[in-house]
């Protein structure tokens, strides 16, 4: 597939078909993103893929602590609630979602059902956890090579028919993800993608998210024209 058109066409899954994603697959799409850039060439990343018993204990636990009322333990710092523009692109895109799913403003256990699938990594058969080596802390370098790579990983997937949605939720208690993975305390948890087989019946499959015109973020400085 082009690279336009792969971008273009990329978009989140939160619904999966429940089949097994061969690991010689996973293999391929990582070989793949890998050469994502790095600074310095220093390669900061870790992957650590679950599929199986491990992912739906991670699964279980992550819910049940979230639903239970703990508070949020992630080994990244949280920006806390978005405000502003933030947060009406935030509500922007759970209006289109919810729609998509015939989830009314007012129904409170479809709503929190969509919350727990997100805690449950939306059901996916593989989760990637994304980590970097500690010792790189205090680092925004090490955070953006770490989202170059992760973009490459969703990208790849999807060159190869599978689908992601990059998932915070489904971390939200890194001590369990920890634990249940055996992930060493000198890397730092920060993110995972959830991955699969899309299911094409899940309406909220079609959604795809606004992006603003170029004119609002871009400045283009010194063209003649």
């Amino acid at each position: 597939m082009e690279f336009e058109t792969l971008i273009q066409s990329r978009r989140s899954v939160r619904g999966f078909k429940q089949q097994q994603v061969a690991r010689s697959v996973i293999e391929a799409i990582i070989d793949s993103a890998k050469r994502a850039p790095s600074s310095m060439n220093t390669q900061p990343w870790h992957v650590h893929v679950l599929t199986g018993a491990p992912l739906e204990e991670v699964r279980r636990r992550n819910m049940e602590e979230m639903v239970g009322g703990a508070k949020v333990k992630r080994d990244i710092v949280s920006h806390g609630e978005y405000q502003g523009v933030h947060r009406t692109r935030q509500v922007d895109i759970a209006k289109k979602l919810f729609g998509a799913m015939g989830i009314a403003r007012d129904d409170k256990p479809m709503r929190q059902d969509w919350v727990l699938r997100g805690f449950r990594q939306f059901d996916a058969p593989v989760s990637l956890v994304l980590t970097y080596d500690r010792v790189l802390d205090p680092g925004a370098v090490c955070h953006f090579d770490l989202g170059a790579l992760c973009y490459g990983i969703v990208l790849a997937a999807w060159d190869r028919g599978l689908g992601s949605v990059i998932n915070g939720q489904g971390i939200m208690r890194s001590d369990i993800v920890r634990e249940v993975a055996r992930i060493p305390e000198d890397e730092v948890i920060m993110t995972c993608v959830a991955m699969g087989y899309p299911d094409d019946n899940f309406a909220a499959n079609a959604v795809r998210s606004d992006r603003e015109h170029n004119a609002e973020f871009v400045r283009y400085v010194g063209f003649a024209d």
